[in-house]
């Protein structure tokens, strides 16, 4: 019963029921997923972190001897299968390791008699991203030299490139 203008009003309106068991249930399982992904997700976290400095460098000079050797499964096996490759300063984007990179790097090789990197300046961020400026000589065929001053920058997933943008200096050796 209600009574105008009091305080004390008693209202019909029943309690509020407790939770369907359907919704409880759908909570269990969105709690679930969420705890499946974040241990996903600590997992893959504490795969990234054991890429200190050291091994960035490492994985970092690892490819570059790699390219020098002109070893083209050697510098594909430095990338994930679905990494990027950017030269930056010719708009030229390559995707997939196992295509358009390996031909990129497949072309270089064909162009130059000689290819050499090194005079390094790292810059790491662990856990997945390091910045590289270098010396770059060419060597054609003919035997004249072509020298560049370029900076790369690498980010890394599990333990490989996914993404590398490169700023060059003088024409695109890659392209």
């Amino acid at each position: 019963m209600k009574e105008r203008g009091t305080r004390a009003e008693v209202s019909a309106v029943p309690p509020r029921p407790h939770p369907a068991p359907a919704r409880e249930e759908g909570l269990n399982i969105q709690l679930a997923a969420y705890r499946s992904w974040a241990g996903l997700k600590t997992e893959l976290q504490h795969k990234v972190r054991s890429m200190d400095a050291p091994s960035l460098i490492a994985l970092v000079e690892r490819y570059f001897a790699a390219v020098d050797r002109m070893d083209v499964e050697a510098t594909l096996a430095c990338f994930e299968p679905d990494a990027s490759f950017t030269i930056a300063t010719y708009d030229s984007v390559f995707r997939g390791r196992d295509g358009e990179i390996r031909t990129m790097f497949e072309r270089l090789n064909a162009r130059y008699a000689r290819v050499w990197h090194g005079a390094f300046d790292h810059v790491v961020q662990p856990p997945g991203r390091i910045a590289s400026r270098f010396r770059v000589e060419n060597t054609l065929h003919d035997g004249s030299l072509r020298v560049k001053h370029n900076c790369n920058f690498f980010s890394v997933r599990d333990g490989r490139f996914d993404a590398v943008v490169v700023y060059m200096s003088g024409d695109n050796s890659l392209a």
